[in-house]
């Protein structure tokens, strides 16, 4: 699409990275609406959460699972001057499978916390996540929890997969909990050949790699 191409098409007030997102969720879910949860302040006036919102739906692919995706990694918002580009602002946004967890009561909000803090490291840093990068997080994933879901591997969402948006390319990229050995395993072999294994082998039993707080 060419700069004048996207004038004639959008309007200024219309948030075309977020279309792009929504349409590619549609091919999965439909006209399905999912519940969205909003940051209560947008972080480029102070808020302190980078995601401007997080949306979850509940699917029923594979087995029960909460399906959440992020909104604020990639350019939301009409911006010509970012027409062309190779990757829309940081090129990924964030998802995330859950297994519903008895003790959450509902939507899982502290996976929403943790979308977040993984969000803010990166505005931070300027570090960003690919395919097969793998995070320690040190702790149990859910605090206060006894789990031993302790680390995260990232590959991308086996239904989402990358999309092309005026801005550039965004990939789903998906979070995917792991547990202490094999994060262990990782750490004596810090690799994307490693992770990529990992993943694979997780497939065999769980193609969608839906993250189970009781999977020891």
């Amino acid at each position: 699409m060419t700069k004048e191409e996207y004038v004639s098409t959008f309007r200024e007030e219309e948030s075309v990275g977020w279309l792009f997102l929504d349409r590619q969720l549609e091919t999965v879910y439909g006209s399905v609406e999912p519940r969205h949860y909003a940051a209560e302040v947008p972080y480029v006036i102070g808020g302190n959460d980078p995601l401007d919102g997080v949306s979850i739906y509940d699917s029923e692919a594979q087995n029960k699972h909460y399906h959440l995706i992020t909104y604020g990694m990639s350019e939301l918002y009409y911006d010509e001057e970012l027409v062309g580009g190779d990757f829309s602002k940081w090129g990924f946004e964030f998802t995330f499978r859950l297994k519903p967890f008895e003790a959450d009561e509902g939507d899982p909000f502290w996976a929403i916390e943790v979308l977040n803090n993984l969000a803010r490291y990166v505005f931070e840093t300027g570090n960003w996540f690919e395919e097969n990068h793998f995070v320690p997080i040190n702790e149990p994933i859910r605090l206060e929890t006894d789990t031993d879901i302790v680390g995260l591997i990232f590959v991308q969402d086996p239904e989402l997969g990358k999309i092309e948006t005026p801005h550039g390319d965004v990939t789903f990229l998906q979070m995917v909990g792991i547990t202490s050995k094999e994060l262990d395993t990782l750490l004596e072999n810090p690799t994307t050949e490693a992770v990529e294994a990992l993943a694979n082998n997780l497939k065999k039993d769980n193609p969608l790699l839906i993250t189970d707080l009781n999977r020891k």
